[in-house]
């Protein structure tokens, strides 16, 4: 059946519902996660007994299906980019509780049994970044600019800061958020007697107005006031202060007005770690901040000629280790920081994406990576000496999990240019054997609009290089080569397109103009992640140009083999993908006759 034209721009994509944000509880009796109700990704609560492997709902329904998200929610949604309706978010605390936040209120459930009770209403103002504190007795929140506990007791809450109307504690701000993926503003030691937190004053900076074009709304309410940092203009200014639960008393930490807060971690001897990044994001700091003296040392420093790609993999250890992860070696990889000294755990051409677990007891990494390929993702294990490392995950494609090492287990969703997310629970052990299917796809939308895989082809420039592609062909008995054809680019830092992954087949606007007869091409031209900071750092002041020439020169491989009609040829992209589309066009009009620009970068000073 032909895919209707209106069917492309629906959410979920065909085989792309499926559950999310998994969570052990803390007494190792459930495995709780985030699911659709219906067909259409409204999400509710579900549990599953690690015992008897029954699944059952917890929450559903909480508040008026139809409340308006204030502005605050809706902008905290699109910084986590959390596309669904229904429940988005939900915390197990110590003693297995489960804390709900939703439109702005806190739920409280007992137990995963237990009817939600209304904990704080968002009726003055709506509770944003929710927590439990470690040891469980307090819930903590952000409202109207200041960080408030709620003793889970007693039921009483207060008002943990307090400063300058003009001012914000406890929230990250825009930059934090949308360039350094840091989207929370506070943080509890794990003592729960210090929370950490950021205070953020944009007065300086002058407001800029965005009107909703196209929107009903007229006059001032269809118009937004954000104070917006320009490129080269003033930043907010940041500062870390730490206050103390029962006292409320906050002491500062030195700091910068030119550097970015990029992370914030707690140590188990309460002393505090700060990341922090020079503006041009070539120098990071790595300062451990002490509560007695009030002293900031420097323990580690990274240093680039092209930028820093922040990450969230330190993991402290005791005796004052902790692991770290650098792209020193022009590829991301493990290492070990103890009395000043880096050892390199993990060493290749070849990425780490992430520490998924550490069993410190056990004496064993988890992690996330490449080494199998740049399009796939495995999870690896190994020693804390950087030994043995060995393949858990058999299955091509891409593998997400949650590990629980005292359970003994792994929630593995994992998916493949051939096959939609599929969701089982493994075993850590007898050869990581599947206790459970938690959940495969039965989305008729795959049959019935006959989505084929592209094919991943590879090619190398003039200087070696190696580019992956994805070429999604039309079918051979009723078009013939050369085809056609539209380059679907994005081109930008910290995206991969070219995996070998189901979001790829799902692509409903590839598969259209495929069954339309074009041929459609996605290429991943330097720049491009999980390569490497040698294969992306080409593009750093030069943007619009390397990838232009990449792009090209996969076009006319394509050409010369026969595959790409030279006369017809289009491409078109979104966001940095919109920039590309541009500067394909205005740079190689000789190749390229059209192209469609979504939501470009126009103006590199926002």
């Amino acid at each position: 059946m032909p895919i209707p034209i209106e069917e492309i721009s629906k959410f979920p994509l065909p085989g792309l519902d499926f559950p999310s944000s998994f969570s052990f509880s803390p007494d190792g009796k459930y495995l709780t996660y985030l699911k659709s109700v219906n067909s259409s990704g409204y999400k509710a609560l579900y549990g599953l007994g690690l015992t008897d492997k029954s699944e059952f709902l917890i929450a559903d329904n909480l508040g008026d299906f139809s409340a308006k998200e204030t502005l605050e929610e809706q902008l905290r949604r699109q910084r986590l980019r959390q596309m669904s309706g229904g429940i988005s978010q939900y915390f197990w605390t110590k003693d297995s509780k489960i804390l709900i936040p939703h439109q702005g209120n806190i739920y409280w459930l007992d137990d995963p049994f237990s009817a939600p009770e209304l904990l704080v209403s968002a009726s003055d103002h709506p509770c944003l970044d929710v927590k439990a504190s470690p040891n469980g007795n307090f819930i903590s929140f952000v409202r109207n600019g200041d960080i408030h506990l709620l003793e889970v007791t007693s039921r009483t809450s207060f008002k943990l800061t307090d400063g300058e109307d003009d001012s914000t504690r406890g929230l990250a701000d825009y930059i934090a958020q949308e360039e350094m993926g840091r989207s929370t503003g506070y943080w509890w030691s794990p003592d729960s007697c210090y929370v950490a937190f950021t205070e953020v004053t944009e007065k300086h900076i002058p407001e800029f107005l965005i009107t909703h074009v196209g929107s009903d709304l007229v006059g001032t309410d269809a118009i937004e006031s954000h104070r917006y940092p320009f490129a080269g203009q003033d930043n907010p200014r940041v500062r870390v202060g730490i206050a103390e639960v029962d006292s409320k008393e906050c002491v500062w930490v030195e700091s910068t007005e030119d550097e970015y807060i990029a992370r914030v971690d707690w140590f188990p001897d309460n002393s505090l770690l700060l990341q922090t990044e020079s503006r041009d994001q070539q120098h990071l700091k790595v300062r451990k901040f002490s509560i007695e003296d009030s002293t900031l040392t420097t323990v580690l420093e990274e240093n680039s000629e092209t930028w820093i790609n922040l990450h969230n993999m330190l993991r402290p250890l005791s005796s004052g280790r902790f692991l770290w992860a650098s792209e020193r070696t022009g590829f991301n990889h493990i290492y070990l920081f103890y009395e000043g000294d880096l050892l390199a755990l993990t060493k290749g051409e070849w990425q780490v994406d992430s520490i998924e677990s550490v069993d410190e007891s056990g004496g064993t990494i988890f992690f996330t990576g490449t080494k199998d390929g740049h399009t796939e993702k495995h999870l690896y294990k190994m020693s804390l000496e950087g030994e043995s490392v060995e393949k858990v995950t058999s299955e091509s494609g891409i593998h997400n999990v949650l590990i629980n090492v005292k359970a003994n287990l792994f929630v593995d969703v994992f998916n493949s240019l051939s096959s939609p997310p599929k969701v089982v629970l493994r075993s850590l052990g007898n050869n990581y054997e599947v206790e459970m299917v938690i959940h495969e796809s039965k989305d008729e939308r795959i049959d019935r609009y006959q989505l084929e895989p592209p094919e991943i082809f590879g090619l190398r420039l003039q200087d070696g290089t190696e580019l992956s592609g994805a070429i999604y062909y039309p079918n051979s008995r009723e078009f013939k080569a050369p085809y056609p054809t539209v380059l679907s680019v994005y081109g930008g830092p910290h995206v991969q397109l070219v995996t070998n992954s189901w979001i790829m087949t799902a692509s409903l606007r590839a598969q259209y103009l495929r069954n339309k007869g074009y041929l459609v091409v996605v290429v991943d031209s330097r720049g491009s992640s999980r390569r490497g900071l040698k294969f992306e750092s080409p593009i750093k002041n030069f943007m619009g140009n390397v990838e232009v020439e990449d792009q090209s020169f996969a076009l006319n491989y394509l050409i010369e083999k026969g595959i790409a009609d030279k006369e017809r040829l289009g491409v078109y992209g979104w966001s940095y993908g919109g920039y590309m589309s541009l500067m394909c066009l205005a740079k190689r009009p000789d190749l390229f006759k059209a192209a469609v620009a979504g939501a470009p970068v126009t103006s590199w000073d926002g």
